[in-house]
């Protein structure tokens, strides 16, 4: 190894960036204080950024903050998985060695997936098997510990050259940067802007992170022309001439390498000789070399970002005082540095390395490929050990040599799932099926066996021994693009897997891939899965019972479940017990008792299925069976809320928030937290229903999790008053779910939220054509929790528009349609015999048939029920039956709209509030404690500030006429109507005529009969 050798062409003089600085500067502040910061500094190659960093980094350290650096490796066109992530952590852990092991404790195995230093990695959990979350779970784990070990310690991770980012440190970046809430902790990242065409991988993350309030971009611009001539003045010691400051900046445009560069290069005299393109110039430095020299920079050049001593001599093969002095001349001329590792060497700047490798032949590029292969094969210890598989199938595959590439790279992709970086493993299986035709038969042969396929049998006998077939190759390329979310590629290997098994006639491997075919499609919201479902059943028909006819008929009974649930799926989900039973697969067979239970709970036997379902979370929560765990943690609550156990499904739904943020299972961590929204929303506790709501958005990584968000925040936009909101959340909701997904379970609430607020905008018409459309298909079975909100929703909306002219064509057929599809709903629980007997009253109400007694009855039935705001809202329709039947019960109805009002303003209610309010008025009811004085209004009109004139234009707008109607009917023109009617909208706070109405409406401001009563203006 060398020691110190004299270099010269970096500046000792730090130019410009005073605003970036000062931005880098800010952060570290903000972060030192317990605020998590995150910056992406772009900009073209040579343009500064490491230095920047570098400054920033060496600012940092002086203020007390512990600087953790990562690069990025390029390695041909093959980034290490994780590489930046592993190299900052082993920063962190030479300098604060304390601090991690003990953020790490109980953790230690799986995060040695990131820094092996840790120990070994952790096999799959609980039964072996590897599931979609797996790579969430390590991101989740890693969040964590740069949390705690930033909690009392400023912590700077930067993060180099992200365009040469893997996939997988990208979507831990881009988990990170997501979910950091606290920690003195400081995210620096670079890349290369010019890099970043169209299709560049990392354009996505990018436009991801800019969405992002917590994350600021930087731009670094070239540097001017007096920037240009302080950086060559402090690298020639000498202050230069202004022509040669002026040619210089004119040919580098102010790039701060390429200043540097033919600074250099003209104080050598080599300016004579330079030629017009600037990779030629890099060339010429190079080539200025002696030739030892230059031939230890080409065999550098394809070794990939650093290139360790002992492996460059193994490769050059020189003796070991031949090898120093071409390496001295190397450095000595700054081409190449000694590696922060400081046991070997990389290019001083990667546009060096760039400009030597592209000047490489092909031949010559695949000889070097093939010694760096054999000088690894022979050594091992020459690399790292976490990299050694990965660079030994890189340098195989780059030598063209199939025989050995495709073991070499078979390797590198088991060693990159056991690291969860299922991107990597993808494209290393892609890469396989590339070489598979090439490579002779013999090296077939002795493939590794299967590595993992789930459930999937592999082709021959004995799994553990048998080689691999290419059809196992694919089964291995499918699972991995679909835990990595590269669906699209999964479902091509996925069609041609399909046409090779038809071909072949093997119907078990064809079920199989039908099922991943379902899964993928269903996951791209690209159709209902239906469809390669139903041909799986119809290919396993009558064969020997098996794994995979178990884990066919576990997804027909889940889909059904959500789809069509009924007797038929109660079956599906039987069978799939018994089968798995039978092969003894217990998580198919946990799946599909879960799955059971839930159905049983919807068919009536409701006390039987939840002890079945809490059976099944005990079990697989004891043996960490993860992903049937966290499922039921999604689907127990659920099922507890729907049958009103709201109260018990909230600590349930807690320890699930828990239990999966533990194990990374992101998407089930997002249904949980939605469910809990939902719950908390039943119990009147609306403000963390709506958080609940938003950590339900941050957490979910697929579209569903992220419709059930918007539906929430819709009907608490809704119950508020707010129609602007709750419209644009039911668009948002709808988009997510997709147009192929119709599970009651999305459809029927998403349905009822499009009838409240077309009913709310004064849209009757649109809003019963909803309601028509929704009825029309009938409730299935097991779908009353949907069902009686939605039936609900339609008859308060028929009673809110008695008296309206719009309303009177089709009255009596939409209130016979409501009763006619409230008879197919069961009611099987007391939360639904109260529905059912709201339901029924409000359609009485609606057709002027007001019976206190069995108002009085549903309050009874509400008030034994934990939903406030459903007792609130049945307690003020009661006084309202009660003031227009009864004189005598006038404080019995002051103590229930007092009750009801107390409610509504806690919950900030204001429909509710509104109707309480208006009712109190009319009514002249005090809803304090103090007398409410006769002089108080009881006219909403005087409320609003509406004049005479604007009350008869309202009247008139109410009942749908046109500006032009409403000034024939006053005899005003209709400029002056028009004026009435924006001042109307004004007073009002609407956007519009139809909300107008329903406002006016829902005030009770003309009752019937009150068409001919019109106020002089």
């Amino acid at each position: 190894m060398l020691g110190h050798v004299e270099t010269r062409s970096v500046s000792p003089v730090f130019v410009g960036r005073a605003d970036e600085l000062s931005t880098l500067h800010d952060a570290l502040a903000r972060a030192a204080r317990g605020e998590p910061q995150a910056l992406l500094l772009g900009g073209e190659a040579g343009v500064g950024k490491t230095r920047l960093v570098e400054e920033f980094a060496a600012a940092a350290a002086r203020a007390g903050a512990v600087v953790a650096l990562g690069g990025c490796v390029e390695m041909g066109a093959d980034g290490l998985p994780f590489a930046p992530f592993s190299a900052a952590l082993r920063a962190l852990r030479r300098e604060l060695p304390g601090e991690l092991a003990a953020a790490a404790a109980g953790q230690e195995e799986e995060l040695a997936r990131l820094l092996p230093e840790l120990g070994e990695p952790a096999p799959a959990r609980g039964t072996g098997r590897h599931d979609e979350e797996g790579m969430a779970r390590l991101f989740e784990l890693t969040a964590r510990l740069l949390e705690r070990v930033a909690a009392d310690h400023t912590v700077v991770v930067a993060l180099e050259d992200l365009h040469w980012a893997d996939a997988s440190t990208r979507h831990l970046l881009a988990y990170l940067l997501r979910t950091l809430r606290t920690g003195r902790l400081v995210v620096l990242t670079t890349y290369r802007s010019d890099d970043i065409h169209r299709r560049h991988p990392l354009r996505p993350l990018l436009a991801e992170l800019d969405r992002l309030r917590t994350v600021r971009r930087l731009e670094l611009a070239r540097l001017t022309r007096q920037e240009v001539g302080r950086q060559i003045a402090g690298i020639l010691a000498t202050e230069p001439d202004p022509v040669q400051v002026d040619e210089i900046f004119e040919r580098s445009d102010g790039n701060a390498f390429f200043v540097e560069e033919l600074a250099v290069a003209a104080h050598e005299g080599c300016r004579t000789s330079l030629s017009d393109s600037l990779r030629d110039l890099l060339l010429v430095r190079v080539e200025t070399l002696p030739e030892p020299a230059q031939r230890i920079v080409r065999i550098a050049a394809e070794g990939g970002s650093t290139v360790e001593h002992r492996l460059l001599a193994a490769v050059a093969r020189l003796t070991e005082d031949d090898l120093i002095e071409a390496l001295r001349g190397a450095v000595n001329a700054n081409i190449l540095i000694a590696a922060p590792t400081g046991d070997g060497y990389r290019f001083r700047h990667s546009l060096v390395r760039e400009a030597v490798g592209d000047d490489l032949l092909p031949g010559e590029r695949t000889r070097l490929n093939r010694r760096y292969a054999e000088a690894l094969e022979a050594d091992p210890t020459l690399v790292p050990s976490d990299e050694r598989v990965t660079r030994l199938a890189s340098y195989w595959y780059h030598a063209h040599d199939p025989a050995k590439a495709l073991p070499a790279v078979l390797d590198a992709s088991v060693a990159a799932r056991a690291r969860h970086a299922y991107s990597e493993q993808l494209r290393l299986l892609e890469r396989a099926m590339e070489l598979w035709d090439a490579a002779p038969e013999e090296v077939r042969a002795r493939l590794r066996p299967v590595d993992y396929t789930e459930i999937y049998p592999p082709c021959g006998g004995d799994p553990a021994t048998t080689p691999l077939t290419f059809l196992d190759l694919m089964a291995e390329a499918a699972v991995a693009g679909r835990f990595c979310g590269e669906r699209d590629r999964a479902l091509k290997i996925i069609k041609r897997a399909l046409r090779l098994v038809k071909d072949d006639n093997d119907p078990l491997r064809a079920a199989w891939f039908w099922i991943q075919r379902s899964k993928l499609v269903q996951a791209k919201a690209h159709g209902d899965g239906w469809q390669e479902l139903g041909t799986a059943q119809d290919l396993v028909r009558g064969l020997p019972p098996s794994e995979v006819h178990a884990e066919v008929l576990a997804n027909v009974a889940q889909w059904s479940m959500v789809h069509v649930p009924g007797p038929d799926a109660l079956s599906a989900a039987e069978r799939a017990v018994e089968y798995a039973r039978m092969v003894g697969a217990c998580e198919i067979e946990m799946t599909a008792r879960l799955t059971l239970g839930g159905l049983m709970v919807q068919a009536g036997d409701v006390e039987a299925g939840l002890a079945e379902m809490y059976e099944v979370n005990r079990r697989t929560v004891g043996d960490c069976i993860a992903a049937v765990a966290g499922r039921s943690y999604v689907n127990l609550p659920s099922e507890l809320e729907s049958v009103g156990r709201s109260r018990e499904a909230v600590p349930l739904m807690e320890q699930g928030i828990a239990f999966t943020r533990r194990f990374g299972l992101l998407d089930s961590e997002a249904w949980v937290w939605g469910n809990l929204a939902e719950s908390l929303f039943t119990l009147g506790r609306w403000e963390e229903a709506a958080e609940a709501a938003s950590r339900s958005r941050r957490v979910g990584q697929s579209a569903k999790p992220r419709g059930f968000h918007a539906r929430i925040r819709a009907e608490l936009a809704l119950e508020r008053g707010d129609l602007t909101e709750a419209s644009g959340q039911l668009a948002d909701a709808l988009d997510n779910f997709g147009a192929y997904d119709n599970a009651p379970q999305h459809a029927l609430p998403l349905a009822r939220i499009a009838v409240a607020v077309a009913a709310g905008e004064g849209r009757l018409l649109d809003a019963r054509a909803e309601l028509q459309r929704v009825l029309d298909d009938g409730f299935p079975p097991g779908t009353q929790r949907y069902g009686w909100p939605l039936l609900l929703t339609a008859a308060t909306m028929e009673t809110r528009a008695a008296g309206l002219s719009v309303a009177g064509p089709g009255r009596a057929e939409t209130l016979e349609l409501i009763r006619g599809a409230a008879k197919s709903l069961t009611t099987n629980v007391p939360v639904w015999q109260a529905y059912e007997r709201w339901v029924r009253a409000e359609l009485l109400h609606a057709e002027g048939r007001g019976c206190p007694e069995e108002w009085a009855g549903i309050v009874a039935a509400f008030e034994t029920l934990e939903r406030p705001y459903d007792l609130a809202r049945v307690r003020c329709r009661l006084a309202e039956v009660l003031l227009g039947t009864d004189e005598d019960q006038r404080d019995r109805a002051t103590e229930l709209l007092r009750l009801a009002h107390a409610v509504a303003e806690h919950l900030r209610a204001r429909p509710l509030a509104d109707s309480v309010s208006l009712l109190a008025r009319r009514a002249r009811l005090a809803l304090t404690g103090a007398a409410q004085h006769s002089s108080a209004s009881a006219d909403p009109v005087e409320s609003l500030g509406l004049t005479g004139r604007e009350r008869d234009v309202l009247r008139l707008v109410s009942a749908g006429r046109t500006n032009r109607q409403i000034a024939e009917e006053l005899f005003i023109s209709p400029k002056t109507a028009s004026v009435h009617v924006s001042n109307i909208l004004a007073k009002m706070g609407v956007s519009g005529r139809g909300e107008a109405a329903a406002l006016a409406h829902r005030l009770g401001m003309f009752p019937p009969g009150a068409e001919d009563r019109l106020v002089a203006g």
